[in-house]
């Protein structure tokens, strides 16, 4: 313990010891974590319920807070995929780069990367009643971004990338798109989407939204909100509920 900080040093552990670790802490009434020299270990707060903040130092591995109700946690490095597997609430902020299948089937609380991500980020995104998830990408995307998404909000925000010459998104950007928003800054090229997309610049009501967003992750990720604003936005929306029915029911 240090500070009211329960510290533990994760160099060496394996994935199953650190996190039996965890949540004997977690039972004994510990909220406060700060795991330090993480190297692949997968599964960290997945399951987690309440107000739990972790402070992650190192590169976390596979499903890091998937089915995760609540906690906090702020990741100094890069992640592997699977970050957010079908949570329903809290926060993740990704002082790095993400992989793929980023907050699949996520319903709720927000994941926050500052730089680029993988591939199907978002796919199976949804929300429920007053559950509205949401995931901010600082950098670019690769393909499938928001596949099969049915709810929720993704906002691409192309500025933080390694990849300078890449366009913002990769291939069939909204693929089977069914329900939810993905906000784009700048202009989104027609071949990055499919039919089933319809775009159109950001109305007032949407850079509201927008901007309400953006201000949450400016203060949790350190960068310039008024900066990130300057710009237009495009908004890409699902043409249909239901963009496959005639391929399997004839109408």
């Amino acid at each position: 313990m240090s500070g009211g900080k329960t510290v533990i040093d994760a160099a060496g552990l394996s994935y199953r010891r650190l996190n039996e670790m965890v949540r004997e802490y977690v039972h004994s009434g510990v909220r406060e974590f700060v795991l330090d020299n993480v190297i692949g270990q997968r599964y960290i707060a997945t399951a987690l319920k309440g107000e739990i903040t972790f402070e992650i130092n190192g590169t976390p591995g596979q499903d890091l807070a998937a089915f995760m109700r609540g906690p906090r946690l702020i990741i100094n490095g890069n992640t592997q995929d699977g970050v957010g597997n079908t949570m329903d609430d809290g926060k993740i902020v990704i002082n790095g780069i993400a992989g793929d299948v980023l907050g699949y089937a996520m319903r709720g609380g927000a994941i926050y990367v500052h730089g680029d991500v993988g591939y199907r980020v978002g796919i199976h995104m949804k929300s429920y009643m007053d559950q509205q998830p949401v995931i901010v990408i600082g950098g670019k995307a690769g393909d499938f971004l928001g596949e099969y998404m049915a709810g929720g909000v993704i906002l691409l925000l192309g500025m933080f990338s390694g990849k300078p010459d890449s366009p913002v998104a990769g291939m069939s950007l909204g693929t089977g798109m069914h329900g939810g928003v993905i906000y784009v800054r700048g202009e989104v090229s027609d071949d990055l989407t499919g039919p089933e997309i319809r775009s159109d610049p950001a109305d007032k009501g949407d850079l509201e939204a927008i901007a309400e967003i953006v201000r949450d992750y400016s203060e949790e990720i350190g960068v310039d909100a008024d900066v990130i604003m300057a710009s237009d936005f495009t908004r890409l929306l699902p043409r249909s509920h239901r963009p496959y029915g005639n391929m399997y029911v004839p109408v």
